[in-house]
């Protein structure tokens, strides 16, 4: 097995995910990678003052104020999920977005929280002008 291959398996197993752009570079330009995610590691994988569950919520939050790809934001909740952080928490970090990010970054949020968590709906039971009329 390849070191690069060995640093990739060990990131999915630290992160529990690994992302496109990781599999990328392990195989493109392995020292880059490397020094990235160093710098992930320092920031956001070891645990300093703030413990791991905090900085995924962060993590989260960031990324629906970003309105970074859907499959990256699902894949922190998912994430923080198996932290053990309840759906609600993780919801409640996205509606911080809400007064400075706006209504289209917390709509984005809650959309990719509630793909991932099977978000129960409630439907109206009066008939709405569904805006394709």
């Amino acid at each position: 097995m390849s070191e690069a291959q060995e640093y990739i398996d060990q990131m999915a197993t630290s992160r529990g995910y690994v992302l496109d752009y990781h599999k990328v570079m392990a195989a493109a330009d392995f020292p880059a990678l490397q020094a990235a995610n160093d710098l992930v590691q320092a920031a956001y994988l070891s645990e300093r003052l703030l413990d791991r569950k905090t900085k995924e919520l962060l993590f989260i939050l960031s990324l629906t104020v970003m309105r970074a790809p859907k499959p990256q934001l699902k894949s922190h909740i998912q994430v923080g999920l198996s932290l053990g952080l309840s759906p609600q928490e993780i919801l409640e970090a996205i509606e911080i977005s809400l007064p400075e990010a706006g209504i289209v970054s917390f709509q984005y949020g809650v959309e990719a929280w509630a793909e991932v968590v099977g978000a129960e709906r409630l439907e109206p039971t009066v008939s709405v002008h569904t805006g394709t009329e």
